[in-house]
């Protein structure tokens, strides 16, 4: 399949350019040429297919003929080997377990299957591939696990100082090896900027070669999708209208349901859940689009002000709001909302939420109130509590267990580079290792 740039509809590009590059030259961002279709008969049958099953049959076609389908196949089989159970919390309402992959977050999903699609890419390449990637958490430590020792493959980690929690930081600071963190004086945003301005930068290019792992790569994006299909797998009413609830900062997870929607799953809606960072909300309300500066909250994974894949889901509805609306509707809540519904859940359900997938639920209960009688609700529960438990801890009065795989983390010794935000400083870093 080609690609091509949002800003540049007409000229496309390979997959293994469009990966590799990762940004268009162009500061566009790189879609499929054609949303392919899935037949009905795969979402009639789909109970008989497994998680990765499935990611085989999205990712395939996509990948297919560019990789081998036996190569697709073990991209899918090695990097879905973990499941994202559907929990039901009360009566017509749901929560997605994403976190339960090897850093317990959902971006395990994307950052497993792109490392694994980028060492085949890069296989028969002389020159080292170095990944560059911005993240307000979980991104990080999710892109730090998934390529840590791929041989030929480097990777340099910005994040916001101060504004990641403690364990996140700990996932991506302390692996070493070909995984480097640059501790940044400044926002998420600030690190996303320095990421686009080197990648647009000849002289980097001329020294690297340059990719991101953020979501703004297409091979991130694509596999986010397999999960919106496996809910729908795993819901026993597939008869009344179902709505995702997504809790959303870059808007890369909101806009790989659009595309699951448009290869044919049969959701009814989706919910663009936010904090107080509510420049997409805020659009679908009054149809003008206004990035604002980034405000630091509890849900800080959700903490971007000018989400880059809104470029993506602008370009779907060719720039109308109007028909944006049709399939996706936006609310925004702040801290003490978050805390207030994390304490419901437990009072209630005893079910413990992270502050990201209390956002999202918050969003579902407010669309609820207008929705149909039947209508039932998923909401993606993005990250462990326990990625976030001084948040969890303060708001709930209790500490929820913390897992092998973060409590092995709290005695290792942090690792990173500190810098401003200012670009010229991360370009010196660059050009001098």
């Amino acid at each position: 399949m080609r690609f091509y740039s949002t800003n540049s509809p007409s000229i496309f590009t390979s997959l293994g350019d469009a990966i590799m590059k990762s940004l268009p030259e162009d500061n566009g961002l790189f879609m499929p040429e054609t949303i392919p279709t899935l037949a009905p008969e795969f979402f009639k049958n789909i109970e008989q297919s497994s998680f990765s099953e499935i990611a085989f049959e999205v990712a395939k076609q996509y990948l297919s003929p560019d990789l081998s389908l036996e190569e697709i196949r073990t991209i899918t089989d090695d990097a879905i080997n973990f499941p994202v159970p559907l929990v039901a919390l009360e009566e017509g309402t749901f929560m997605l377990e994403l976190f339960h992959g090897p850093t317990l977050a959902f971006k395990d999903v994307g950052a497993r299957f792109m490392s694994r699609t980028m060492a085949l890419l890069n296989k028969n390449q002389s020159k080292k591939l170095t990944i560059l990637v911005a993240t307000s958490g979980d991104t990080g430590s999710a892109v730090a696990n998934g390529f840590y020792k791929v041989e030929g493959i480097d990777v340099i980690i910005l994040y916001p100082s101060g504004k990641v929690s403690p364990l996140q930081e700990k996932q991506l600071t302390t692996l070493g090896e070909n995984i480097t963190a640059l501790e940044v004086n400044g926002t998420f945003d600030d690190c996303q900027r320095m990421v686009k301005q080197a990648f647009l930068d000849a002289s980097l290019r001329e020294k690297y070669r340059l990719s991101s792992a953020n979501s703004i790569n297409i091979a991130r994006l694509i596999p986010q999708s397999f999960y919106y299909i496996d809910a729908y797998r795993q819901l026993k009413d597939k008869t009344s209208p179902f709505y995702f609830s997504v809790p959303s900062g870059n808007f890369g997870n909101l806009t790989a349901g659009l595309l699951a929607k448009s290869m044919g799953l049969p959701v009814s809606g989706f919910i663009a859940s936010t904090n107080v960072n509510n420049s997409v909300p805020r659009y679908l309300s009054s149809g003008n689009y206004q990035p604002s500066e980034t405000i630091a909250t509890i849900s800080n994974a959700m903490d971007v002000g000018a989400p880059s894949n809104f470029a993506r889901m602008n370009h779907l509805y060719k720039g109308s709001a109007s028909e944006m609306k049709k399939d996706t509707t936006g609310y925004f809540f702040n801290d003490d909302e978050t805390r207030a519904e994390m304490v419901n859940s437990y009072m209630h359900s005893r079910y413990v939420l992270d502050p990201h997938g209390a956002v999202g639920l918050l969003g579902w209960k407010e669309f609820k109130k207008s929705a149909p009688k039947n209508a039932q609700g998923i909401v993606l529960e993005t990250a462990h509590p326990t990625k976030f438990i001084d948040v969890v801890k303060e708001t709930l009065g209790v500490e929820p267990e913390i897992p092998k795989a973060l409590a092995d983390l709290i005695n290792l010794e942090k690792k990173s580079v500190s810098m401003s935000s200012n670009y010229d400083e991360l370009k010196s870093f660059l050009m001098n290792r």
